[in-house]
């Protein structure tokens, strides 16, 4: 998923220190992004990821089994928080800012 965004937008990853970014060292190159590692438990190191965070979960709540969604939950959780606007993007939403980008690349 993450190589279908256009590489002009793919400039860093803020990964947690999960089991599932073990490799992501080893494959940087191939994404060709900077990877920023913040400390464990420093939750203000990455506050646009916990803040993203807390809003996937009004949708998907803590402790529930992430099988009993289906791809249609998370489709609209997408579509809902990529169309909510953000006061990190100057109350745009990232949708808005998105397209905002890719209609001035050239």
């Amino acid at each position: 998923m993450f190589l279908e965004i256009p590489k002009e937008f793919r400039l860093s990853l803020t990964p947690d220190h999960g089991v599932k970014f073990l490799t992501l060292s080893e494959i940087r190159e191939d994404l060709g992004v900077t990877i920023y590692w913040p400390n464990p438990y420093s939750p203000e190191e990455s506050g646009t990821n916990e803040n993203t965070n807390g809003l996937i979960r009004e949708y998907f709540p803590k402790n529930n089994d992430i099988k009993k969604y289906t791809n249609k939950d998370i489709e609209n959780c997408q579509r809902q928080l990529n169309q909510r606007p953000r006061k990190v993007l100057d109350y745009q939403t990232p949708e808005e800012a998105f397209f905002d980008k890719v209609l001035h690349l050239n």
